[in-house]
């Protein structure tokens, strides 16, 4: 194919995504928004952490590991899905349904923060950490803040406004993380994590009210209510059940090893944790009002399902190759040669994100057509396989069990939710399952190129493992992409006929 008709075909495609006011076009340029502020704010951690890994000891990472996941506990037995409720209901627009909202979510902080409280010196003495009581205090005021943004500024997601939520979401996590990067020179150690997680809350909530100026009324309207609190029901225990999923590990671990090395494990995984949460907030913010938008037409969001899940398979097949590749050069490069050790559950928990991800939009379309109560099976799922296997594999290998557990329990998962989704939208599955055969060959090849490399002792440093890896990505890409765009403009390649 000619360059010129390649650069023809990608600018049209390109036009026909953002252009216009369809609901595509909205959300695709929503995508972009978020994307653009969320891989600043995500640039902007990832060099944190390359600072903080150097500046603090692995053991406060560890610590920072418990707090958070001990906060995560009550908060998600406290989490009522206020927000999500006011983004699905078709009149979650009305003053009365955002005020409602708004109410229901301080409620939840307020009581969130109080056991929190209470519970800390209990936290501290089960893990034989005092510190770890004072630094759940502080921590966690941050709920607080998250709890009294700006009534309004649910209207920026609902009405699907993604300028001014990004620079709210993002300029907030963006002014914590350098707040967090200066107490780490003055502190050296935990604290700054925690007074800068907290901080990065405050900003948001100062920027709600700057942004989307308005204060919450007093009272609520009864029936705005019982619609929110019918949806946050068939919701209620989703939370939950995802936590066991994802910090059990932490819980574990942390129990029968060091803060160093829970700090090792932690760090090492964060390495596409970051990514990963990046894309399914993207996901969670641009396609799940998507669907709510176009909840009575199955049709159509089986197609957006497929599409965006094409997408997520050609960019994350190939990212979990290169992890593989260069796991331990990676690790080297940018926290250290100390944090070599995570390789191997750097490894697995990329794999783990991957499914996560894909999971992930599967369930934006349950709570979009107002079915979260079929997502509860899969989540259910996911934490009793976690808490049968998540002991016994960390006993047997050591820090890297936590993600394999993980593995097996998000395989499960991602499994029931393919067959529900067919029964509620009529997906067919054999359209579904070919988005993942050109990236599978792509990936393929990309891994005979890296194998073939380390067997003929080629780029033994870890610079030039990942620029060798690096560029055998960049010119798979280039022979592909001609074929995708191919595969794009064929309308039997997407429906199936």
């Amino acid at each position: 194919m000619a360059l010129a008709e390649l650069y023809s075909r990608g600018k049209l495609t390109i036009d026909r995504l953002l252009g216009g006011g369809t609901l595509r076009a909205k959300a695709t340029r929503g995508a972009a928004f978020l994307g653009g502020g969320s891989v600043a704010e995500q640039a902007i951690r990832f060099a944190r952490n390359m600072v903080l890994t150097r500046l603090l000891a692995p053991g406060a990472f560890g610590a920072m590991a418990i707090v958070m996941a001990a906060s995560a506990i009550v908060g998600t037995l406290t989490d009522v899905g206020s927000r999500s409720a006011v983004i699905q209901n078709p009149r979650g627009g009305e003053t009365a349904y955002f005020n409602v909202g708004w109410w229901m979510e301080m409620g939840r902080a307020i009581t969130m923060y109080v056991v929190i409280f209470a519970m800390a010196p209990w936290v501290a003495h089960f893990y034989g950490n005092p510190a770890l009581s004072p630094l759940l205090r502080v921590t966690l005021l941050g709920t607080l803040f998250d709890g009294a943004l700006s009534p309004r500024t649910i209207l920026l997601q609902k009405e699907m406004k993604f300028g001014r939520w990004m620079v709210l979401n993002n300029g907030g996590a963006v002014c914590g993380v350098a707040l967090t990067v200066i107490l780490s020179f003055v502190l050296r150690d935990v604290w700054a994590l925690a007074i800068g997680f907290c901080s990065e809350n405050f900003f948001r909530c100062v920027l709600s009210y700057i942004l989307c100026p308005g204060l919450p009324l007093l009272g609520w309207d009864g029936q705005a209510m019982r619609d929110l609190f019918k949806f946050s029901r068939a919701a209620f225990g989703l939370s939950f059940l995802n936590l066991v999923f994802s910090r059990t590990d932490v819980f574990v671990l942390g129990k029968l090893y060091s803060t160093t090395e829970l700090g090792l494990y932690v760090m090492a995984v964060a390495l596409v944790l970051t990514p990963a949460s990046f894309v399914t907030n993207i996901l969670g913010q641009s396609l799940f009002p998507a669907i709510a938008h176009l909840q009575d037409d199955r049709e159509r969001v089986n197609r957006v399902l497929t599409e965006v899940t094409s997408w997520l398979v050609l960019f994350g097949l190939p990212c979990v190759v290169v992890i593989y590749l260069c796991g331990h050069s990676l690790l080297s490069i940018f926290y250290g040669a100390r944090y070599v050790a995570g390789a191997g559950p750097l490894v697995v928990a990329a794999v783990v994100m991957l499914l996560n991800i894909l999971n992930a939009a599967i369930t934006c379309v349950f709570i979009g057509v107002g079915r979260p109560e079929l997502h509860r099976l899969a989540v259910a799922a996911s934490a009793i396989v976690m808490l049968v296997l998540i002991y016994p594999a960390c006993k047997l290998l050591g820090i890297m069990g936590g993600q394999v557990a993980a593995l097996i329990a998000i395989g499960a998962s991602y499994t029931i939710q393919v067959l529900r989704i067919r029964g509620l939208t009529g997906l067919n599955l054999s359209v579904y399952a070919r988005t993942f055969a050109m990236p599978l060959l792509l990936s393929g090849g990309l891994l005979a190129v890296g194998l073939g490399a380390r067997f003929l002792g080629l780029a033994t440093s870890p610079i030039d493992n990942v620029a060798l890896v690096a560029g055998a990505c960049v010119i798979a890409y280039a022979l592909y992409v001609p074929t995708f765009f191919k595969t794009r403009q064929d309308p039997k390649a997407v429906t199936g006929d």
